[in-house]
């Protein structure tokens, strides 16, 4: 049941990013003279980015939701943040202007991304030491192909309200889901186990390895937030790549996300939780700039294996970013380090769309300038991994 939860957060998040290009022409204006972001797609890269930065911000309202699940359970904050997130998601199907699209999703994020944060903790806690890392990466392939979902289906509903329909298809998992969850056990507390007296407070003993995953997470959000971001935009309205195009490759991308969440587990049995973290972000960050130094080939090359290192990335990330908290607070600094990532991620995006608007990249069907400017000045940050404790084979406590 959890694997459908991640699906079902997967498919509802990405919906704003696969129909992006479809909004913009929509409610934008496209001009076929001019060598504008905004003259190619509709909207300036400004709007693009602030839109999509607001998004992510709006995701930092995951972390009381997250932090709650260390005081009232589990299941009832996934439930209840899973079902009013979708609803909300749906709603986006009546926009009437880009910036209402903007303030459903806004609304709808920080509930989907609580969701996914607790399917992690709840795994983490119902799985055992030796199978952990390979039942998060079946978390994380469950939320990859949600998102894979959504760009198919935006690929294959065409006409000027396409984005409509793709939003509306949320209402059936809302109503069906979060009973299914029935299924699922509460994870037991610990003896001693004690949350915090303040919502979203960590004790002071355990706020330095929450800072070093903090910055991590932040690091991770500055690639992903654009690399993701911009990818139907740059691919549709730059590259003038056909929707069922992007949506190939997008769907094709799961055989390399798959062979980066295997070999993502193995690593992460045999060098270590931190190693795996390190080579998964260094993997990201030059994929995701190469996607983006222009011509369709890079693209789609770049987009493909910037899949294989995210899923590389993701389960070893996840596992060590819970087991080394103890159950008490560890859905709480999982809410924290949720919040460092949609921070990272803002800034990325507002960023990349700024540079992208100033250096105009988009008559040579390049935006590899905001790339290698977005991705690559936070990379020696990783060394802050060395101060983490080794979580490989540790028992939760």
């Amino acid at each position: 049941m959890l694997f459908v939860v991640a699906l079902v957060a997967g498919f509802a998040q990405f919906g704003a990013i696969s129909s992006l290009n479809d909004v913009a022409r929509h409610f934008g204006h496209v001009v076929t003279t001019g060598h504008s972001l905004k003259s190619a797609v509709g909207l300036s890269g400004s709007e693009l980015g602030v839109g999509l930065a607001i998004l992510r911000l709006a995701s930092l309202g995951a972390l009381p939701f997250a932090s709650l699940a260390d005081r009232w359970g589990r299941l009832r904050i996934l439930r209840d943040t899973l079902a009013v997130g979708l609803l909300v998601t749906a709603a986006a199907a009546l926009s009437p202007s880009y910036w209402f699209f903007v303030a459903c999703f806004a609304l709808a994020r920080p509930l989907l991304a609580a969701a996914s944060t607790l399917v992690q903790v709840v795994t983490v806690e119902i799985t055992s030491t030796a199978r952990r890392v390979h039942r998060l990466a079946v978390m994380v392939a469950g939320g990859g192909i949600g998102a894979g979902l959504s760009a198919v289906l935006h690929g294959a509903i065409r006409g000027p309200n396409s984005f409509r329909w793709l939003f509306a298809v949320a209402v059936l998992p809302a109503l069906l889901v979060p009973g299914l969850l029935r299924a699922v056990p509460e994870p037991g507390r610990h003896v001693g186990d004690s949350p915090a007296v303040r919502l979203g407070s960590i004790p002071a003993h355990l706020r330095g390895r929450l800072a070093v995953v903090a910055v991590v997470g932040f690091t991770v959000g500055m690639i992903t937030g654009p690399a993701n971001g911009f990818t139907f935009v740059y691919g549709e309205g730059v590259l003038r790549l056909s929707p069922s195009v992007v949506a190939g490759v997008v769907t094709a991308s799961a055989v390399s996300g798959l062979a980066g969440l295997i070999l993502g587990r193995r690593l992460a049995h045999t060098i270590g939780r931190r190693g795996t973290v390190g080579i998964g972000v260094l993997a990201l960050a030059i994929t995701s700039a190469f996607a983006y130094s222009g011509g369709r080939l890079s693209f789609e090359v770049g987009y493909f294996l910037g899949v294989g290192a995210a899923g590389l990335l993701a389960p070893a990330a996840s596992a060590l970013s819970t087991e080394i908290f103890p159950h008490a607070h560890r859905a709480t600094a999982a809410g924290w380090a949720g919040v460092a990532g949609v921070l990272g991620a803002t800034a990325g995006l507002a960023l990349f769309g700024w540079i992208g608007d100033a250096v105009g990249g988009v008559a040579s069907s390049s935006l590899r300038i905001p790339a290698l400017v977005t991705f690559l000045p936070l990379l020696p940050l990783l060394l802050l991994l060395t101060r983490l404790p080794e979580s490989r084979g540790v028992e939760l406590v």
